[in-house]
């Protein structure tokens, strides 16, 4: 999950859609600029018109897949794809571009940018495409440009939402993620699954039009409708670290034990713009970044909190940016639309997963059949099922979780290992 994912803004539909931003080093001066901040950048109003993928793996050994991840050997194994934080360590703690940003290597030939997560996940992010066949030509020459460099250096790049061999383990020392594990630390060890042994298939959307068939409530709306579908559809977790966990999805059951005031879905109903700022605003600091020392926040602080004085010194639009980057939902406004919920699939089955939501939200129509297929409910913890042998809120189309063709985990090595 890089700081931020780059994604060209759509073409507004008038002059007065066209965002005015304030200076990133502004104080901001009380809770309405902030909220008006968080409605401008977070969905930018225009046509529908670009598609993005956002692609992570599980990394291991080819031999031993239980061995530990060195950010040296993935340094080597990426060559010029390295991004920065595989370099930084507590001597370099001068570097901004590792201090503040999971910074992305080098864009690759067909446009994606390289990062590293906490765990040694890999991920790619596509370019901008302006169709859904060129985003997954772009994804797909790219990723076995890096699967190649991998497989040289004797690892292996496992489509899977969880690790099947081994447990989390932070190899990045990067300021973000020393904090971000502390944080979560304070509720219990799901945190550390979701930073480090989990991986996922993000689709990226424009967020659509202010008004009419292609508006940004509606598919605002049909995506967090059709995510129960989507996650029993491409549930693909059943083990981490060599163990069964009674879930299909791992990945989701380490999201739904995790701080809900940045991982649940924004209040339903109303302008989703609102919604998400208020959000966003009552969310608590998961850091504050520093020139020196840890970037560790007050337990409970929200940004709200942080407005009105509760930190000091006051924060600026940038700081804001920054923590809407430490918020987790199910689907992310990023500018764009960026879907959360669906774990790593095995071989090429991304494309099917990134397909699948792209359909279900190209059109009204689609959106219309898509909304009426879903039952009520939305992404949250199983009602009465602590196990997850069903997925909360699951629609006619995805009720009974069909499990991926190889088991679940993407490795006929641990397929007997089903729920």
């Amino acid at each position: 999950m890089p700081d931020s994912a780059p994604f060209a803004a759509p073409a507004p539909d008038s002059a007065a859609d066209a965002p005015q931003l304030p200076e990133a080093t502004e104080i901001i001066p009380h809770r309405e600029a902030a909220e008006a901040f968080v409605t401008r950048i977070c969905f930018k109003i225009g046509p529908p018109r670009l598609v993005g993928l956002e692609l992570e793996w599980l990394l291991h050994d080819r031999r031993t897949p239980t061995e530990p991840l060195t950010t040296n050997r993935l340094a080597a194994a990426l060559g010029p794809w390295s991004p920065p934080a595989l370099h930084f360590s507590e001597a370099s703690r001068d570097s901004q571009v590792s201090r503040h940003s999971n910074a992305p290597a080098p864009t690759m030939p067909n446009g994606s940018a390289v990062t590293v997560e906490l765990g040694g996940q890999l991920e790619i992010s596509t370019a901008p495409a302006h169709s859904l066949g060129e985003c997954l030509a772009a994804a797909a020459a790219d990723t076995r440009l890096i699967h190649g460099r991998l497989a040289r250096a004797g690892l292996t790049a496992l489509g899977a939402g969880a690790d099947p061999y081994r447990a989390p383990a932070r190899i990045l020392d990067v300021p973000r993620y020393v904090a971000m594990e502390a944080y979560f630390d304070q509720r219990g060890t799901s945190g550390r699954v979701m930073m480090g042994a989990t991986a996922a298939v993000q689709p990226c959307l424009d967020a659509g039009r202010a008004a009419g068939p292609d508006s940004f409530v509606s598919r605002w709306q049909t995506l967090h409708a059709i995510g129960p579908a989507l996650v029993a559809m491409f549930a693909n977790s059943p083990v981490l670290a060599g163990q069964p966990t009674g879930w299909r999805s791992s990945r989701q059951a380490a999201w739904f034990d995790i701080d809900p005031a940045r991982t649940a879905p924004p209040a339903a109903g109303g302008d989703p713009r609102d919604a998400y700022a208020r959000y966003a605003l009552d969310a608590p600091l998961l850091c504050i970044r520093r020139d020196d020392g840890p970037w560790s926040a007050p337990p409970g602080i929200t940004f709200a909190d942080w407005l009105a004085g509760g930190v000091h010194p006051a924060p600026t639009y940038d700081d804001l940016a920054y923590h809407l980057s430490t918020l987790f939902p199910p689907v992310r406004p990023s500018g764009h639309l960026e879907v959360r919920y669906l774990d790593a699939q095995p071989g090429d089955g991304w494309i099917a997963a990134a397909a699948v939501t792209w359909a279900l939200t190209a059109t009204s129509h689609a959106r219309d059949a898509a909304d009426a297929a879903a039952e009520p409910g939305g992404i949250g913890p199983p009602a009465g099922d602590r196990l997850g042998r069903r997925v909360s809120g699951v629609s006619r189309v995805g009720r009974g979780g069909q499990r991926p063709r190889d088991g679940g985990c993407g490795d006929p090595a641990v397929a007997r290992l089903r729920v």
